[in-house]
């Protein structure tokens, strides 16, 4: 997906949002942004328009954006949080029993009715004020504590095991499912040799404890079964739909995990953020001025603690609200298959939303459409896109600024402090992954699918991501070591290499077999 920002880059100050904006999430796009902007011929050619970064977002206001971002910070409350989230599963719930009730080109034009007023709920003012409290109280703490004790990225450690985040609670929950499992010897046998998509549960009860496991199953897909690798792509697979692409994470959290890991696993990120915050007001009030300094660096705590794990929820309302389109418009495609009008229901992902409700209007659609349009996706599937693009096809690279780097030492950008050492994984996919207690993840990117994966690995590297992208959010939760946007990590570090993770500081050294 690209985004369009040549509007922004024609006035002042949209390239200075721009730069804002992207140097959260990606230094190496931030530099190459800079250097063309050093092209003032180039700039003064683009065009004057709507902006692709504005704070003004599907009925979102700037100035109702201000007015609860500050009216949040000022509450500190997490009940805030809570109301929202619950306010929004409500609305899902309701969504997804009045399209259980539709057909035909009903369904069409509910999802075109339903989609404005998820969008105004998807950019609530209260979460995304949520989000910006939650991201100054990081920013806040991080260059505070820097100035006053010379200690970097402390938000870190105190943004571990933080409430509402619905993501690293996903890779929890899913070690809940795997003590589900562990009594049930039968179950587990079921699981290794015998489990289907297609009959998944009706064989699972049938398992001694499989009653059991069946009910925990099904109330961790009701909550994330709409998740999947590369979820923001709608034709992916879900969870819900092929339940059996959780089960290797299952059997080896089996393995891997003593009975009540998730719950230790919580308990000590909130014990390692607590000793933290303790530890810092103990040499904050040893300063001039220390227990003011003290009081205002606890109370942005509270604040970083209360909303920065909203941060993964509105992708999370996102999928789900999709996921229930999703199956409205496949329960269409089935029909479509039975009276032979396509092939196969997943045909319907090579048409436009508008071309499937005319299919679906009219009974009829000519094969070749969907025959050439799987032959260019295959192609298309090839390709690698670059970072920044110009309409003339010319590709732009970013540089990072790392002078004083070890030799050799790959540079990246840090999202979670911390230096740990271990042998690399090098990951291409997530059905690839054969990871082992304390080896290091490396992989191009992250998205959610990702998380259960985490609880096992000790530190990360990505080749794409910034501050606020999944693997960051989540190595932060859980308190991994975390260097992302290093450019080819997957072709510089060699599987099984042992490696050195500079999460502080920003860099990967590779060391010695």
């Amino acid at each position: 997906m690209y985004l369009d920002i040549s509007h922004d880059l024609a006035s002042p100050l949209g390239r200075k949002m721009a730069l804002s904006m992207m140097g959260k999430n990606d230094p190496l796009m931030t530099d190459a942004l800079r250097r063309l902007m050093k092209r003032k011929k180039f700039i003064r050619s683009l065009p004057k328009g709507k902006r692709a970064f504005t704070f003004s977002q599907d009925g979102l206001s700037s100035w109702a954006l201000l007015y609860h971002t500050f009216k949040i910070y000022r509450a500190n409350s997490p009940e805030i949080v809570e109301r929202l989230i619950t306010e929004n599963e409500a609305a899902n719930c309701m969504v997804a029993d009045q399209f259980e009730k539709l057909d035909g080109s009903d369904v069409f034009a509910e999802i075109k009715a339903d989609h404005e007023p998820f969008k105004r709920r998807l950019y609530d003012p209260r979460g995304m004020g949520m989000i910006m409290v939650g991201l100054y109280a990081a920013g806040w703490i991080n260059r505070k504590i820097k100035k006053w004790l010379g200690e970097k990225n402390v938000a870190d450690i105190l943004s571990q095991s933080v409430p509402f985040n619905v993501t690293s609670e996903m890779g929890l929950a899913l070690l809940d499912v795997a003590d589900s499992v562990r009594p049930y010897p039968d179950v587990r046998e079921y699981l290794e040799r015998h489990a289907s998509d297609e009959t998944f549960f009706e064989g699972l009860v049938l398992r001694e404890g499989g009653e059991i496991v069946s009910k925990v199953f099904h109330s961790f897909l009701d909550k994330y079964g709409m998740r999947c690798p590369g979820e923001i792509d709608l034709t992916r697979t879900r969870w819900h739909e092929q339940p059996t692409a959780l089960l290797p994470i299952i059997l080896s959290n089996i393995d891997r995990f003593e009975h009540g890991a998730s719950g230790l696993q919580w308990e000590n990120g909130v014990r390692n953020a607590m000793q933290k915050e303790e530890e810092l007001i103990h040499r904050l009030k040893k300063l001039p001025g220390g227990a003011r300094k003290a009081k205002k660096f606890s109370n942005m705590t509270r604040r970083l603690r209360h909303f920065i794990g909203y941060r993964e929820y509105p992708k999370y309302f996102w999928v789900s609200r999709y996921f229930i389109y999703k199956q409205a418009l496949l329960r269409e495609a089935d029909k479509l298959v039975k009276q032979g009008i396509i092939q196969e229901k997943h045909d319907i992902y090579y048409l436009t939303f508008q071309e499937l409700e005319t299919v679906v209007q009219s009974q009829d659609l000519d094969d070749r459409i969907i025959a050439e349009r799987k032959k260019k996706n295959a192609f298309y599937e090839t390709l690698t896109p670059p970072r920044l693009i110009t309409s003339e096809g010319e590709l732009l690279f970013g540089q990072y600024q790392n002078d004083d780097l070890p030799e050799g030492a790959l540079p990246g950008n840090p999202v979670s402090s911390g230096v740990v050492e271990g042998r690399a994984r090098v990951v291409h996919t997530i059905g690839d992954a054969e990871i082992k207690q304390g080896d290091i993840l490396v992989t191009n990117s992250t998205d959610p699918s990702w998380t259960p994966l985490f609880l096992s690995v000790k530190g990360l590297v990505t080749e794409v991501g910034g501050l606020m992208t999944h693997g960051a959010v989540i190595a932060r939760e859980y308190g991994l070591p975390a260097v992302v946007g290093v450019e080819q990590a997957t072709k510089q570090i060699r599987d099984g290499q042992k490696i050195r993770v500079h999460g502080t500081d920003g860099y990967v050294e590779l060391l010695e077999e």
